[in-house]
């Protein structure tokens, strides 16, 4: 086969995450909105449903962090680029905009047409996200705007928090607004990334306790949801202040440099 055609063992975790991300939406449909739709009450199988689709978008981000460090050590093919973005958008852009917009449908206090239109905001910001990401270079090691999975991840917790609509809409507006914003958040390399793994991993043991009705796995769900929500509205907040401290800095050497 041509160069062009030969896929790399980064390239099938890029498709891993593809599958996963395909599969999560599977599972939502089939486990989540078609027995609503049939008005079943089996709220055990919706559980276990909802909490496998959001571990295989956990699984999806585990392929998408390994898919950059096996690149980086071995090789990429020349479709590495548009493979990694093509399978984003489906694990991170598709997936949780259409866990949301299921929620909508299924959530007693929701509303349809504004859940998916809440819904379309988050594939649309991910889709300018990727989009963005590929034409502009960045300062070596940091992402601008909040990163897909990450964002993809941060939505879904909020659903799974079960707070009222409203505040559900806007904090998930709000993480689509910080997909497309200019704030800096760091790329997962090195230390930050064996944390990151250790997360998702921690994350899947949450949901898995949930998912059976373990002793306590509903609180323990919360709490790990509200721990990445609180993640997604802190980092900004670090990242703000020391964009204003370093501009603080600057001032001061250029009035260093002008006295005589």
């Amino acid at each position: 086969m041509p160069l062009s055609m030969r896929l790399s063992i980064a390239d099938t975790l890029t498709l891993g995450n593809a599958t996963c991300g395909f599969m999560a939406v599977y599972f939502t449909t089939t486990g989540i909105l078609i027995p609503h739709l049939t008005g079943s009450d089996e709220t055990g199988m919706a559980r276990h449903s909802a909490a496998t689709a959001v571990i295989l978008m956990l699984m999806a981000a585990i392929f998408d962090l390994f898919d950059g460090l096996v690149a980086r050590k071995l090789r990429s093919s020349p479709m590495g680029a548009e493979l990694d973005n093509l399978s984003d958008l489906i694990s991170f852009g598709l997936a949780p905009a259409y866990f949301v917009l299921v929620y909508g449908m299924v959530a007693d206090d929701a509303h349809q047409r504004v859940s998916a239109l809440a819904a379309i905001v988050v594939l649309l910001a991910v889709v300018l996200r990727l989009a963005r990401f590929s034409c502009v270079t960045l300062k070596d090691g940091m992402f601008q705007g909040m990163p897909s999975p990450f964002g993809a991840l941060t939505v879904v917790s909020i659903v799974l928090l079960e707070l009222p609509f409203i505040p559900t809409l806007l904090a998930i507006v709000g993480v689509a607004w910080l997909m497309v914003s200019r704030v800096e958040y760091p790329k997962p390399r090195g230390i930050l990334a064996v944390a990151m793994l250790g997360w998702i991993v921690a994350a899947m043991g949450l949901l898995a306790a949930w998912a059976f009705d373990a002793p306590g796995g509903q609180l323990l769900l919360q709490t790990g949801c509200a721990l990445q929500v609180v993640l997604g509205a802190v980092i900004p907040l670090f990242a703000t202040a020391r964009r204003v401290n370093t501009f603080r800095d600057n001032r001061r050497e250029a009035r260093a440099a002008q006295l005589p």
